[in-house]
């Protein structure tokens, strides 16, 4: 009986000393390996910013292009830059009540519940120093997840460059077509403001009729997706409106009214000799 009772201490401190070996090695292995990971997520997100620009082809050295790309932070409420340390987290922030703020069913048409105060947007330059393509960073609610992208416009601040999501997790063949490049290759030439300034972008039910009058502000619908059809619809709508980027995207539009030359409505002289005919 003694030598039973031996055997069955024996077993069980032999499973702890397994346990406490193999603990050891996982979290040994955690530490040594977050660089690693953290490198690997980051380089993600880059390459990810980069297809969403048009700017990526396979092979290329992705942190060496990247070198062109300023990552800046945006006051959302004023449009205005603001200075943040480089390991702020928008995604975090947007958790944090101190740092973002909760918003209003009516409003929150993307239904992300929250906004961060300030969001990152990520400026990329030509070889002259040039501003190339403004990429902004977008997430909302499709039929089972929360789709996070990127929404890549050029220096108007008003056409689609490109737009590229990197995590969700909709029906495959179905809300997943957001990620088949067929589908990413209709955004880009899509004008997001009309005439008169407001947002005019949408992604529709069907195929957009390309003689029709606002189809460059129309995006095919994915087949048999319509409840990511409408996530995405509402989640880029959102997002340049003025409850989103609106504020930063209208200061964009200032500036270039401001530097583009004025028009010379003035009539030049005749020249000398020259008969002008008063009619």
């Amino acid at each position: 009986m003694a030598a039973k009772h031996d055997s069955v201490a024996r077993t069980l401190i032999v499973a702890l000393l397994v346990c406490l070996v193999c603990g050891v090695v996982v979290a040994t292995a955690a530490v040594m390996l977050r660089p690693v990971q953290e490198k690997n997520k980051l380089l993600d997100k880059q390459v990810n910013i980069l297809q969403a620009a048009g700017l990526y082809t396979a092979g290329m050295d992705v942190q060496n292009a990247f070198k062109s790309i300023d990552r800046k932070f945006v006051d959302l409420a004023s449009g205005e830059y603001v200075d943040m340390p480089s390991s702020y987290d928008q995604r975090k922030a947007a958790k944090d009540p101190e740092r973002s703020e909760r918003l209003d069913g009516k409003v929150d048409i993307a239904s992300i519940k929250r906004q961060a105060n300030v969001a990152e947007v990520y400026l990329a330059n030509d070889e002259n120093g040039e501003l190339s393509k403004i990429i902004l960073p977008i997430h909302g609610y499709g039929l089972w997840s929360t789709l996070y992208g990127f929404l890549a416009l050029e220096p108007d601040a008003d056409t689609v460059a490109g737009l590229g999501f990197y995590e969700h997790a909709e029906t495959p063949g179905l809300g997943g077509e957001v990620d088949n490049p067929k589908w990413k290759a209709l955004w880009p030439g899509k004008e997001v403001f009309n005439d008169e300034g407001d947002v005019a972008i949408q992604v529709i039910k069907g195929t957009v009729d390309s003689g029709a009058a606002d189809a460059a502000y129309k995006v095919d619908g994915l087949a048999g997706a319509s409840l990511t059809t409408n996530g995405v619809n509402n989640l880029v709508r959102y997002w340049v409106g003025e409850n989103g980027f609106g504020p930063y995207l209208d200061k964009i539009h200032a500036s270039a009214q401001v530097e583009a030359p004025a028009a010379d409505t003035t009539e030049s002289a005749p020249a000398e000799g020259e008969e002008v005919n008063n009619g």
